[in-house]
């Protein structure tokens, strides 16, 4: 309900009111009953309303400022003093016509009117009765128009549920009004001695909290049962309100107390842990500022932290924003500026380490040496930033730590696999709650020097998502350039990571993005050969797990022979991961014949291990022989190391098709196009009857038909499989070849060249046709690996041919016509 104030009671009619009095009664029955028997002008004048309604019975003051108003209530209260009430449909319009005002309102009475300093009139009006507005007659000087009554459908007296709307009504109001504090009490009295219901009605649907419309629906119903449950609906949602709003008012209130309460308390406490000797928020501070002093920052890094810590003595010790504000000196206090480790420029020492505890990776090992050599020369060297890549388990985030050790200085790790939230990188906001550095700064942190060696492990899985994109926010980090000036969120200033050592790992190059690739030095950890496996499991794997499980050397001895049979039958991949779990089977089931006092070989034999692991799964394939045409030895190179490879091809009548299987890629196939389409090209300086092209179907297979297979390694294969079938001449034995072919009979380099060259010497292969340009790659690899071995450097596909294809016939060779 609104605030109107109440002025006063009285049973007085309305007829005996004296125009100067100061006090204006309620409606009685009697005035009530007298107003309804009187008679309804034919013509009135019309005085439009902006924000209110005028309902029967009810007396409001209204404020008239426009002309024509004050002239219409001068000319009333000079006369009969009665009027016609309507409101309007727009409070905006200045000058309402008849199509800017509702219909149906209220006949008015006149009983004061009061001229104010600004012009304006303040008129007293009492409703008397509805009407509805049938014609308008003129609009000068203002709105004038013929109306007519508008019937009232009331209940009966004995209507039981009228009875109880208007009892609700009544104490709804009564409750409405305790409950707000901006209705005087004294409205109860004026509720409660109200005796004429339709008066009750039109007098708290007048003071209601409604709009203009929603009261002038109230009006507009003729039905007064029910306009007086509509009424009491609307009752029904201020009170809902006021409720509402009285909870949150005492919710606050609450809160308030709370607060004070605590900051009592806390002041309490404070006086009390500076009698225990405990330490106060200004000695925390003053702790703080001594501990700065002996900080080696800069003088812009240290006026940022005196300004920082003056903004936290300013603080409420009990605000959100003082625990975040102490975190944030207390991460510069802990962060290393300028701190750093010094170097060990042993370098014959730190090769020792290296090669101590990591067989092979001589790239890696070498990369590091001369860096700890030109920082032996140069001291202020910028540290590199190292990508090593390559396949799983082969010791790319285990060197980190030797690495650190051979430099001496200290190790981090962070994992960003799965990451995908830059603030990880970078950092939150130290506005927000529970706010943090980013793990860069962290780990810096943790290290406790500002040029660790930092492992950034797995940056190939990084991953982006509507947080943000870590890879980009690592290329600052990974930028030799900028990371002197890094820029974390939390910190809110740069800090100098170009004296750390990052070493970032991955498996695959593809999936980092370009620009964070460039700014790195890339570096091939390439997986491990049979020969180098052999040796680690000798030197690490074999004395690592006889530790685990708490034997002894003299307990369990695995030879060479044997630990080369578990690599071949029971591993296939380029790390040593799955070797050292197979090693470690061999080493539990030593243990458990020693706990359990049986008898058992100490010295493994090939029986033990087929015992323990089961029957071989992984045999490689072998070389076969020359005596079937079209079969040729290839090279692969594969994720888990080098293969060999048969290409066969057979011919047979038809009309010159070609097919293919083995489930071969694109590459693969374009292959075998070329080598057929420069054998039929070439056919007579091959020796190839052109007829035997048109005249026969060839068909090629790749087994093992399940492994999909691709790249243009095998073109030469190709090539020599097709002229064998085709002349039904045996290939050399003992021979294996790889390299790329192109239509103008050239042989191009291929790469994975040290893991095929390892693989035909498992199988057995004595000769290799490998490209010219492809003997730099030969040399790199140690003269042991090559021992046994011959090779042939060609640059034509013809010289391919001259070594590969004999002279001599295959047994049962076919006769083509």
């Amino acid at each position: 309900m609104s605030n109107q104030k109440i002025l006063t009671l009285d049973n007085l009619s309305l007829q005996e009111i004296d125009t100067d009095a100061e006090l204006i009664p309620l409606l009685t029955p009697e005035d009530e009953e007298e107003m309804n028997n009187e008679e309804l002008p034919k013509d009135l004048p019309i005085l439009p309303l902006r924000n209110t309604v005028l309902f029967p019975g009810v007396v409001i003051p209204i404020t008239a400022g426009r002309d024509k108003s004050i002239r219409l209530i001068n000319d009333a209260n000079s006369g009969d003093k009665i009027i016609g009430v309507v409101a309007q449909k727009d409070e905006e319009v200045e000058d309402p016509s008849f199509h800017d005002i509702n219909k149906v309102g209220t006949v008015a009475r006149i009983l004061r009117v009061l001229k104010l300093p600004d012009g304006n009139t303040t008129v007293i009006l009492q409703g008397k009765k509805r009407f509805e507005i049938d014609q308008l007659t003129t609009d000068e000087p203002y709105l004038r128009a013929t109306v007519k009554e508008v019937s009232e459908v009331r209940p009966n007296e004995k209507d039981k549920e009228f009875v109880a709307i208007i009892d609700s009504i009544k104490e709804l109001a009564i409750q409405i009004i305790k409950e707000s504090p901006n209705i005087p009490t004294e409205a109860t009295f004026a509720i409660r001695n109200i005796e004429s219901n339709p008066f009750l009605i039109n007098f708290v649907s007048s003071n209601m909290n409604l709009n203009v419309k929603e009261k002038q629906d109230l009006l507009s119903i003729n039905n007064l049962k029910d306009r007086a449950l509509e009424t009491l609906r609307f009752m029904n949602i201020e009170q809902q309100k006021l409720e509402l709003k009285n909870d949150i008012q005492s919710k606050v209130r609450f809160d308030l107390d709370q607060q004070q309460r605590e900051y009592f308390l806390q002041q309490q406490m404070k006086t009390i842990q500076e009698e225990l000797g405990g330490v106060s928020h200004d000695q925390e501070i003053e702790d703080m500022r001594l501990k700065s002093k002996s900080k080696k920052w800069n003088e812009k890094v240290a006026q940022h932290f005196d300004k920082e810590i003056s903004k936290l003595q300013r603080m409420n010790p009990q605000s959100p924003d003082f625990g975040i504000q102490r975190n944030y000196l207390e991460l510069f206090l802990e962060l290393p500026w300028n701190d750093f480790s010094t170097d060990k420029f042993d370098l014959k020492n730190a090769q020792k380490i290296l090669d101590r505890d990591h067989f092979g990776l001589e790239d890696v090992k070498k990369r590091i040496i001369e860096h700890l050599a030109v920082l032996k020369l140069r001291n202020d060297m910028k540290s590199p930033i190292i990508c090593l890549y390559g396949p799983p388990g082969v010791g790319k985030t285990s060197i980190g730590k030797s690495i650190a050790e051979a430099l001496g200085r200290q190790y981090v790790r962070m994992s960003l696999g799965g990451l995908r939230d830059e603030a990880e990188i970078r950092g939150h906001r130290k506005t927000y709650i529970g706010a943090l550095p980013g793990r860069i700064l962290q780990n810096i942190k943790k290290a406790g020097t500002s040029n660790p060696v930092f492992v950034l492990d797995e940056i190939d899985k990084l991953s982006s998502s509507h947080n943000g994109d870590p890879s980009s926010a690592l290329l600052e980090v990974l930028d030799p350039e900028q990371n002197s000036e890094f820029y974390d969120n939390f910190l809110e200033m740069g800090y100098d990571l170009s004296k750390v050592m990052f070493i970032a790992t991955s498996n695959s190059l593809s999936s980092i993005q370009p620009a964070l690739r460039d700014r790195m030095e890339v570096i091939n950890v390439s997986g491990y050969t049979i020969e180098e496996k052999i040796e680690i499991a000798k030197q690490h794997l074999l004395p690592k797990q006889l530790k685990e499980h708490g034997l002894s050397a003299k307990e369990l001895q695995i030879g060479k022979k044997q630990i080369e049979k578990i690599v071949v039958g029971y591993t296939r991949e380029s790390g040593v991961r799955g070797l050292e779990k197979q090693i470690a089977s061999m080493v539990r089931n030593a243990a458990k014949s020693i706990a359990l006092e049986e008898e058992y070989n100490f010295k493994v034999t090939d029986e033990d291990i087929v015992k323990v692991l089961g029957v071989p799964r992984m045999e490689r394939d072998k070389y076969e022989n020359n005596e079937t045409a079209g079969v040729v030895t290839g090279l692969a190179w594969t994720s888990v190391g080098g293969d060999i490879l048969f290409i066969e091809s057979i011919i047979s009548k038809g009309k010159g098709g070609m097919t293919m299987t083995g489930n071969l890629g694109t590459v693969m196939k374009e292959s075998v196009t070329i080598a057929l389409e420069y054998i039929k090209a070439n056919a007579e300086k091959l020796g190839i009857n052109p007829d035997v092209l048109t005249n026969y179907n060839v068909h090629i297979h790749v087994p093992e038909g399940a492994t999909p297979k691709d790249g243009p390694s095998a073109g030469v294969a190709m090539l020599t499989s097709l002229v064998s079938s085709f002349t039904q001449r045996r290939i050399k034995k003992s021979l294996a070849m790889t390299g790329e072919i192109t239509l103008r009979g050239k042989v191009l380099p291929v790469g994975g060249i040290k893991e095929k060259i390892l693989a035909a010497k498992r199988a057995n292969i004595k000769e290799i046709i490998l490209c010219h340009e492809n003997k730099r790659d030969i040399d790199e690899i140690k003269a042991e690996y090559l021992e046994g071995l011959t090779f042939h450097y060609v640059d034509k596909m013809s010289e391919v041919l001259e070594i590969a294809i004999t002279d001599q016939k295959v047994k049962n060779a076919k006769k083509l016509v």
